[in-house]
């Protein structure tokens, strides 16, 4: 099971940092992506990160501003996201890759991903 949480209102430029939350499996075992989802829109990759952690993916819209990590004392991995812009706006979600680690080019596709978080909503607005 995986529960994301952590978003909230926040002005262009501001951070916010979502958190994932593990548990029923072997969090180890495991890449966990985060996706992000706008109105009438399809579900995008934001980013990646492998098990250890030694390897992170970002789309391209995203790198440079927000950057993954994961605590595996607390089977959580985060999302810090710094310089928002409203496009970022979104329902983000974390979710479990079908592996340690991602083949180049399979992480930001969803179907290679088989447990899903619930979301929590991003709005970047003034």
């Amino acid at each position: 099971q995986l529960q994301a949480s952590g978003g909230g209102l926040v002005q262009p430029g501001g951070s916010l940092r979502l958190s994932c939350a593990a548990s029923g499996f072997s969090f180890d075992n495991y890449a966990i992506g985060w996706f992000r989802q706008a109105p009438g829109k399809g579900r995008e990759g934001v980013s990646c990160i492998s098990s250890p952690g030694g390897r992170t993916f970002y789309s391209g819209s995203v790198k440079g501003r927000f950057t993954v990590s994961r605590e595996k004392a607390k089977d959580t991995v985060y999302l810090q996201m710094n310089s928002l812009k409203p496009e970022d706006t979104a329902v983000y979600y974390c979710a479990r890759f079908s592996g340690s680690y991602p083949i180049v080019g399979t992480w930001a596709n969803p179907l290679q991903y088989d447990s899903w978080g619930q979301g929590t909503q991003v709005t970047v607005s003034s």
